[in-house]
């Protein structure tokens, strides 16, 4: 344990100084949506980083796969949606309502704290990568790690898909100022964090297979009340409000987990 420790707080300390030049980019380029790109690059940094220090290869290289697909297409998915977009309108009301204070509150509270919730999610491929024993595949683990990939899938397919269709969506004009409610927006609000969210407890599954994988619950735990209760569901509906269509919408379609919608 005192290993793991010890890697925990390098990863930290490379998160940081990660964090930090994210947010040195984000001041010179005047948009702190920058962060939503390096969301997903953080989770890569670090799993390729714990990666190098494998105590054995099957499960380190699966989880480091996961992560590194998931957080790359993210990344990319971000970057192409936001090109000549502008500030996101989520970063651009806190430039105008934390004023003078902004400098110091983005990096604390956009960038290093994001920085903190990556760490605490990437728990379980810290723990998987650095752990120097392995259950070999279909062993006394019986199968775990398949479960958790398998529900891994399910939730990439869940936010690929969702992402893709609401892009398509958008690109439309004749779409400007409707409501996306076709696909897998039909059974869920916002299909593509629940994807988010099974990813992680999928991870956390296959994390299962070596001793002490059960501490590793905070991380689905947190990114899937992250997405459902602060900065993903609430805070991207918030702008709805007041919009009768929207409203409709969510009377009959279910906020997260994929449900069959209501009779309006």
């Amino acid at each position: 344990m005192s290993e793991i420790l010890a890697v925990l707080i390098r990863c930290a300390a490379l998160v940081a100084i990660a964090m930090t030049v994210w947010f040195v980019l984000a001041i010179l380029r005047k948009d702190n949506s920058i962060a939503d790109i390096a969301w997903g690059l953080g989770f890569v940094l670090v799993a390729v980083v714990t990666f190098l220090r494998r105590g054995s290869l099957f499960l380190p290289l699966l989880v480091t796969a996961l992560v590194v697909v998931w957080g790359s297409r993210l990344a990319v998915h971000i970057l192409v949606r936001n090109r000549k977009r502008g500030e996101d309108p989520r970063y651009a009301e806190w430039r105008r309502k934390w004023g003078r204070s902004f400098f110091w509150r983005s990096y604390l509270q956009v960038f290093l704290l994001q920085g903190l919730f990556m760490l605490i999610i990437s728990s379980p491929v810290i723990l998987v990568n650095t752990h120097r024993w392995d259950r070999p595949p279909g062993g006394e683990g019986h199968g775990v790690w398949l479960a958790g990939f398998l529900v891994w899938c399910v939730g990439f397919l869940f936010e690929a898909f969702g992402d893709a269709q609401l892009a398509r969506f958008k690109r439309d004009p004749g779409n400007r100022g409707k409501i996306m409610d076709k696909g897998l927006w039909r059974y869920s609000r916002h299909p593509n964090y629940f994807g988010e969210s099974l990813m992680w407890w999928g991870i956390f599954l296959v994390a299962l297979e070596v001793p002490y994988g059960w501490t590793t619950v905070v991380s689905p735990v947190l990114i899937t009340f992250l997405l459902v209760r602060v900065s993903g569901v609430p805070m991207l509906e918030k702008k709805y409000a007041g919009n009768a269509e929207f409203q409709a919408y969510a009377r009959r379609t279910s906020a997260f987990v994929p449900w069959v919608p209501k009779n309006s």
